[in-house]
């Protein structure tokens, strides 16, 4: 669902209804006589949805996280913020920047609309910019032929779709100005090759073994991993997002269900409400 088409095409109809109220029918109408009921809705509904649309569309935009992908750091059911604006102001609805103010750096975690169905959102970390080299040999994350510094974390455990029980080795990555948690676990591949598509655009960016991959990000494009690394879709399998497709920077985590009641069960502090996203 594309919410921002929705949004923008009620605050056109609303926007209309209440200009040609106010240029052609109110002349017409008597000064004590009531609104008509299309017309009263529309002057009431008009400016929150203007609010809405201009702070969703250029400031901040919420986002439910749907999958394990980025376990540990988000959680299924994490609500979080997205800055709109930090990578620059694009026009709503067909995402196109009119002015650039930055770009992603190794170590954001980015919203972006998936490559090959952009009515979808996903979410990953920015592991390669534009010219960067990635390498992802035997799980050891390197880029421009530095490996990523990391240090063993310990264990984390989850209940995956079909109540499988998955426990996996946590480490503390730094990946540029960010440090974070990353999850593998010991008996699964770095990539697993036959998943693969075989014609992403720039396909012959990258070279696949069974001990992993590398890729040189082409320009105008980045190379996104999931922190829960051997459970993600992410661009080892489906290839590179173009900047067009960027929506903006995951920064923080406003609301989770689970945490609330914990919270009110225990009468303790929220463990996750109120987080910034490393």
């Amino acid at each position: 669902m594309n919410f921002a088409l929705i949004l923008f095409i009620a605050l056109v109809i609303t926007g209309v209804i209440w200009l040609f109220d106010h240029l052609f029918l109110a002349k017409a109408r008597a000064s004590e006589a009531k609104l008509p009921m299309l017309v009263d809705y529309s002057k009431s509904f008009f400016p929150v949805i203007l609010i809405v649309f201009v702070l969703r569309s250029f400031l901040v935009e919420p986002f439910k996280i749907p999958s394990g992908s980025m376990l540990p750091t988000l959680l299924i059911g994490d609500f979080i913020l997205v800055n709109k604006f930090e990578y620059g102001v694009r026009l709503p609805v067909i995402n196109k920047k009119i002015v650039q103010l930055g770009t992603p750096k190794n170590g954001d975690v980015m919203v972006f609309r998936y490559p090959n169905d952009p009515s979808l959102d996903y979410i990953k970390r920015v592991v390669g910019v534009p010219g960067d080299v990635v390498e992802y040999i035997d799980k050891q994350l390197t880029i421009n032929g530095k490996p990523v510094r990391r240090v063993r974390e310990g264990k984390y455990e989850y209940t995956a779709q079909g109540l499988n029980f998955i426990q996996g080795d946590t480490w503390r990555e730094q990946l540029g100005a960010h440090s974070h948690i990353a999850m593998t676990q010991s008996d699964m591949p770095p990539v697993i090759v036959h998943q693969v598509e075989g014609n992403f655009p720039n396909r012959d960016n990258c070279s696949y073994n069974d001990n992993g991959f590398k890729c040189t990000v082409p320009a105008g494009h980045y190379f996104m991993l999931g922190d829960n690394r051997d459970a993600s879709n992410d661009s080892r399998y489906w290839g590179f997002v173009p900047d067009e497709n960027v929506v903006g920077r995951a920064f923080f985590i406003w609301w989770n269900f689970d945490d609330f009641l914990n919270m009110v069960k225990s009468f303790s502090s929220p463990a996750r409400i109120g987080r910034s996203i490393e």
